[in-house]
């Protein structure tokens, strides 16, 4: 049995969990297989969000060279800070649940599978690094969820074991890395349904119905 020793934390991912980017990744992606002739559906997007752009290239174009890689996926990262500047705010609930968190002892961090330059617009803007005492983003991982490679970082980072720690996602992929990190899950269902998010520890249609003590609750069961 791990001992937390009364420290405890909770990993958040960033988009569609703390701010509602999922409309502004959803147009990016079609803007940019519009711009490259290639075929993108709804139904591709939200099995696919959450990933990082190395998992989801190759599956738009089998055998994508390295180059081709980066350059696609840069110019998709750019055109998507060009859209989400139109609406930079918390998601609902976020901002009460983060003070109830840090009032409770909490240590906090992100944990995305988004470039750091995405999160720097959120992070500055809406004053995120006077919240968080870590985060991880997708330059310091070499595997993209569903590995719990982001996870079990942003744990070391907070310098608490992976089991005193709970996570909260609003992908499938993100959902299976928590698990597999050994960390309880919080589902909210801002991209996916209830019925895809099932293997959470517990599912919300907002953040506005978690508490610091709900938490406490599950870090507490998971021991």
């Amino acid at each position: 049995m791990v001992s937390c020793d009364g420290k405890l934390g909770v990993i958040f991912d960033m988009d569609g969990v703390l701010v509602d980017t999922g409309w502004a990744h959803r147009q990016a992606w079609y803007d940019f297989a519009e711009k490259e002739g290639l075929v993108m559906s709804d139904e591709f997007f939200r099995r696919t969000f959450g990933m990082q752009n190395a998992a989801i290239l190759p599956m738009l174009r089998p055998g994508i060279s390295n180059d081709d890689m980066e350059r696609w996926s840069d110019w998709k990262e750019r055109r998507y800070r060009e859209l989400v500047q139109e609406r930079l705010e918390l998601a609902e609930g976020a901002e009460d649940l983060l003070n109830d968190l840090r009032h409770r002892g909490f240590r906090l961090a992100i944990g995305s599978s988004a470039p750091p330059e995405n999160l720097d617009i959120f992070w500055n803007q809406l004053r995120l690094g006077d919240r968080f005492d870590a985060r991880v983003t997708k330059e310091e991982t070499t595997e993209s969820k569903p590995s719990p490679q982001t996870f079990l970082k942003a744990a070391r980072k907070l310098g608490l074991p992976p089991a005193c720690c709970a996570v909260v996602e609003d992908a499938v992929q993100g959902v299976q890395a928590a698990r597999a990190a050994g960390m309880p899950v919080v589902a909210v269902t801002t991209t996916r349904s209830r019925e895809d998010l099932a293997q959470a520890d517990r599912v919300v249609e907002s953040l506005s119905e978690l508490r610091a003590s709900d938490f406490t609750a599950l870090l507490r069961r998971q021991a």
